[in-house]
């Protein structure tokens, strides 16, 4: 049956009335949601807040590096440090590497640009974070619900748009509702915030339907990917951020190091790589998985003989929107607005973006607020993007706004200009450079490219993907119509496999993506399985795939990965 018949034989939904409707209890959302309470309760007024995670619980699919600039919630939340925010571990040093294959060279710290200094900046969990802020989210008096996929936007007759659905439960692979079926829910609202992180999932529908990029660059991507390890005290610097450029990636392909040594003798460590790289046969996995081979680099993970003597915690991935102010699009429309990673206000330079994500989630509450006390609902919140473009948020992402374009170019290229950039005229840049084509479409085919080859996992410091999808926790209902879905199934081997060297088996981080023999088409014939189980909800694939054939949707509410302590 599809949605539309499931519908008619089984609803009407149930509906429930709001003045805010939010998607997504990530920092972006959890801070209007917080604001909006704030706002009402000084103003003596009533709002009614509802805060909509896909997620089994808030924190449950949060990922991010992180070091965390606590301007914004220090604007949120004055009194953070009294009240037990998990910002425990200050910077207490930076470390900037270039590496060759076999060595590699310190940066000294005089010569790093501003937006390299983490001085004033904590090393979190930002999953630990967005749990504490539900905490105070609730405390406040809204409500939230985990484990509810928003599963499409609702629409007035005017155009606007009038809340969300969740998606309907227990339905099984064949598309038939089975006995446990439980039809999905309509929450409407005079204003809808949409904070589901990077490539969100209504967020992307939102931005075509209303054409809210038409005046910007085509968005760009990477994909990131971590592991929180436990290593001996000795080799441990609490408060060291590492970072590091160059070996194992090649000249022409954008993408870097993190190692964050967090409290308790435990290290985050991680690796992006900008998803307009160009080699189908890279592997975004192997390539960190070789990176924390590097002998400046696997000395944090091994005793004095060379034996690794640490303990890898957990893993995951996601993807990071990195275009910047130039891809940022208009962030409104009538009915609501997209806030944090949804729109885009991730600075890569500065490789944060939690900040930007509670800044832009006030912002956004504040301008629904307003609009609610004048009597308003479903329009356009213009006070939102005008707000931002007063603030010090739109100043900050102002000064990096070509550094993602210059590495376009290669390392040396986006090395020096954002030395000229950002150390030699202080971020006050007198020229603009923008792209033109977004990530998928800079995938070369497999012609023009040597394959990688990457040495096998030894288990111990390297390992392979279905090892770490098991720690992710990552689970899914099994009898479910599968979350990764094929606009042609005939695509990826007629064309990605043909053309490509099928990438989806590459550049996904969690072995969702197999080119099996397929006998009954013949001697020879290839198919694709998807694994959709060990899914991380990423997104890679939906920004990657070259012919954009791959839509991710959500799966039934609180599928994915539990993340702990990531």
């Amino acid at each position: 049956m599809t949605p539309e018949q499931i519908l008619e034989q089984y609803g009407p939904r149930e509906t429930m009335e709001y003045d805010v409707v939010i998607v997504g209890a990530g920092p972006a959302g959890l801070s209007a949601a917080i604001r909006l309470k704030q706002l009402a309760a000084q103003k003596g007024r009533e709002v009614s807040v509802v805060v909509l995670e896909k997620g089994s619980e808030p924190g449950a699919h949060i990922l991010s590096g992180a070091i965390m600039d606590p301007r914004a919630i220090t604007e949120l939340l004055p009194d953070w440090k009294e009240k037990g925010a998990p910002l425990k571990q200050p910077i207490t040093g930076d470390a900037f590497l270039m590496l060759s294959e076999k060595g590699g060279v310190r940066m000294p710290n005089m010569t790093l640009p501003a937006c390299f200094h983490n001085e004033g900046n904590y090393i979190v969990s930002l999953g630990n974070v967005v749990r504490w802020l539900a905490g105070q989210a609730e405390a406040l008096g809204v409500e939230i619900f985990p484990g509810f996929a928003a599963a499409q936007a609702l629409y007035g007759a005017d155009g606007s748009v009038r809340g969300v659905a969740t998606g309907n439960m227990g339905i099984g692979k064949d598309g038939e509702p089975t006995g446990s079926f439980q039809l999905g829910m309509e929450l409407r609202a005079k204003y809808t915030l949409f904070a589901e992180g990077s490539r969100g999932h209504l967020g992307r529908g939102l931005i075509e339907k209303f054409g809210l990029d038409k005046n910007s660059d085509p968005q760009s991507y990477g994909i990131g990917i971590k592991e929180l390890w436990e290593i001996d005290p000795s080799r441990h610097t609490p408060g060291l951020a590492l970072h590091s450029a160059g070996w194992p990636l090649s000249n022409d392909t954008y993408g870097g190091a993190f190692m964050y040594h967090a409290e308790d003798n435990k290290i985050y460590c991680g690796y992006v790589v900008g998803l307009s790289y160009a080699n189908p046969y890279l592997s975004p996995f192997e390539e960190f998985q070789r990176w924390k081979t590097h002998p400046r680099i696997r000395r944090y993970f091994t005793d004095d003989q060379g034996n690794v003597n640490a303990k890898r915690l957990s893993y995951g991935a996601r993807a990071i929107t990195a275009g910047g102010l130039l891809a940022v699009p208009k962030t409104v429309f009538p009915g609501g607005a997209l806030v944090g990673c949804d729109a885009g206000f991730l600075n890569v330079s500065r490789i944060k973006g939690s900040h930007a994500a509670i800044k832009t989630g006030m912002l956004a509450a504040e301008a629904a607020f307003d609009a609610l006390a004048a009597g308003r609902q479903h329009d356009e919140l213009s006070a939102y993007p005008q707000a931002f473009e007063a603030s010090w948020l739109r100043a900050e992402l102002n000064k990096d706004r070509n550094y993602k374009t210059w590495f376009k170019s290669g390392l040396l290229m986006g090395t020096t200009m954002t030395g000229i950039e950002q150390y030699a005229l202080r971020g006050r840049i007198p020229w603009t450079v923008h792209r033109k084509d977004p990530d998928y479409a800079l995938l070369q085919e497999a012609a023009q490219r040597q394959p990688i080859d990457y040495p096998k996992p030894d288990g111990k410091l390297t390992f392979d993907r279905l090892s770490g999808v098991f720690i992710s926790n990552t689970n899914h209902e099994e009898n479910q119509p599968a979350h990764l879905t094929l606009k042609d199934p005939a695509v990826p081997v007629r064309v990605n496999l043909a053309r490509y060297a099928g990438p989806e088996q590459r550049y996904c981080p969690a072995g969702v993506y197999e080119f099996m023999p397929d006998p009954a088409q013949g001697e020879g014939a290839m198919r694709l399985q998807i694994n959709a189980q060990n899914c991380l909800h990423c997104k890679t694939c939906d920004i990657k795939d070259p012919t954009q054939n791959i839509v991710w949707v959500p799966p039934e509410g609180g599928g994915g990965p539990n993340y702990s302590g990531m």
